[in-house]
């Protein structure tokens, strides 16, 4: 028996090639626009987790957990905020690893898929040398923040794997609407029950190598947490395949649809 027998109304892949975290949004707009939105939305992700990682330091010195759960709050907030306002825009991706196992799947391109990234990264850095002029700081101040314990590494492929089946498990079984609220919720739930704090974005987590401040994080402990990011995304799409196989799906996925306008 297929899923089309048994659900016949879930998503194609034509239509998951435009839904929210799993395609180029719902409004189809050209790919300059996408990137338009998809650039500063990931500076203003950027922005929320070293801005509120400076505020919370500063309102509640001597409190690390305190801290933690302010940066938390506030990452968890702005996220759900930026998918909402950019999540028919161009996906709202924000995140290498999202749009790498979209890619995977086959409902966006290669060339869309090196763009996005590209804008992620860029985006993300103007994002953090925002925050840091926000608290009059210099615009770009190195990390001194190592992250290198060897327990470190384990929790963040954890913690960049399971978003993943996350916004799969949504978008597939038609539920699309509350994905900004399950990986907002998610994210922020992750800053406590991971040691490494849930980065689980290879933009982001360049980016914080731009701030020495609460998040910030080494340069020298940057290279090893992208590399466990990114081999994430495999081990994410091996584990959702087979509980969201693709209905009605083609041996050879189609491109999105050309935009309209």
């Amino acid at each position: 028996m297929s899923v089309d027998d048994v659900r016949p109304d879930l998503p194609t892949d034509e239509a998951l090639a435009h839904e929210v975290e799993s395609g180029t949004g719902a409004l189809r707009l050209d790919l300059t626009r996408r990137l338009a939105a998809e650039g500063p939305g990931t500076g203003l992700l950027v922005m929320a987790v070293v801005g509120s990682g400076i505020a919370a330091s500063r309102l509640s010195s001597g409190d690390v957990g305190l801290q933690l759960l302010e940066n938390a709050a506030a990452t968890a907030g702005a996220l759900i905020g930026l998918i909402l306002m950019f999540g028919a825009v161009s996906g709202a991706h924000f995140n290498p690893v999202v749009t790498l196992l979209d890619r995977l799947l086959g409902t966006t391109t290669t060339r869309d898929t090196g763009l996005y990234v590209v804008a992620q990264v860029g985006g993300g850095c103007l994002g953090a040398i925002l925050a840091n002029l926000m608290f009059d700081l210099p615009a770009v101040g190195l990390s001194t923040h190592a992250r290198s314990s060897g327990a470190l590494l384990p929790a963040e492929r954890g913690a960049t794997v399971t978003p993943l089946p996350l916004i799969q498990g949504c978008v597939r079984t038609g539920r699309a609407a509350v994905i900004p609220f399950a990986v907002g919720a998610w994210i922020g739930g992750a800053y406590f029950f991971t040691s490494s704090t849930s980065f689980a974005n290879p933009a982001v987590t360049i980016a914080r190598t731009l701030s020495d401040t609460f998040a910030g994080i080494a340069p020298s402990s940057a290279p090893m947490f992208v590399l466990v990011q990114l081999a994430a995304v495999g081990v994410a799409d091996a584990l959702g395949r087979p509980f969201y196989p693709h209905p009605r799906s083609d041996p050879h996925p189609r491109s999105p649809t050309p935009p309209t306008r």
